[in-house]
């Protein structure tokens, strides 16, 4: 009888700590809206580019995506009454805010909807977009993503 014999090589792995500390921000707008209806939004825009472009204004949230295949927008109004308060759309703005995000990361973060009925979004310039799922008697998930910065080369 032969014993096999194992052999294992592995290599060495330098762990990086890497501490951020975030302090509270007035946000030129804040979305909240229902959580489901922000998955799906960032699914079907997946089909059609690598970023989203979230602009925020008195009327409404749009986002919208460009890529190969063509381009779509979807704007969502601020609601009025409404039966179901984590139905509702809703829009606090001091003042216009467009930005571009990675759409892979906002899908990722769209995976945590179904914890929590609404979604909150909270965007300014120079400032990362907080995407927040309120989760019933047990606290918050938070989610930073940086807008993607364009290059100006031509």
């Amino acid at each position: 009888m032969s014993i096999p014999m194992f052999t294992n090589n592995t290599n060495n792995l330098f762990i990086f700590s890497l501490s951020f500390s975030f302090q509270e921000t007035d946000y030129a707008c804040v979305v909240k809206m229902p959580s489901g209806e922000f998955a799906r939004i960032c699914r079907d825009l997946a089909q059609f580019g690598e970023s989203i472009n979230i602009s925020c204004t008195k009327e409404g949230v749009k986002f919208s995506a460009t890529g190969d295949i063509g381009s779509a927008n979807i704007k969502l109004a601020q609601t009025g009454n409404v039966d179901k308060e984590e139905e509702a759309v809703t829009v606090e703005m001091q003042e216009p805010v467009s930005l571009n995000f990675a759409c892979r990361y906002l899908l990722n973060f769209a995976k945590a909807a179904p914890l929590s009925n609404q979604v909150c979004l909270s965007m300014s310039l120079d400032v990362p977009l907080v995407v927040e799922f309120k989760i019933d008697d047990i606290g918050h998930i938070r989610y930073y993503l940086a807008p993607k910065i364009e290059s100006d080369d031509n």
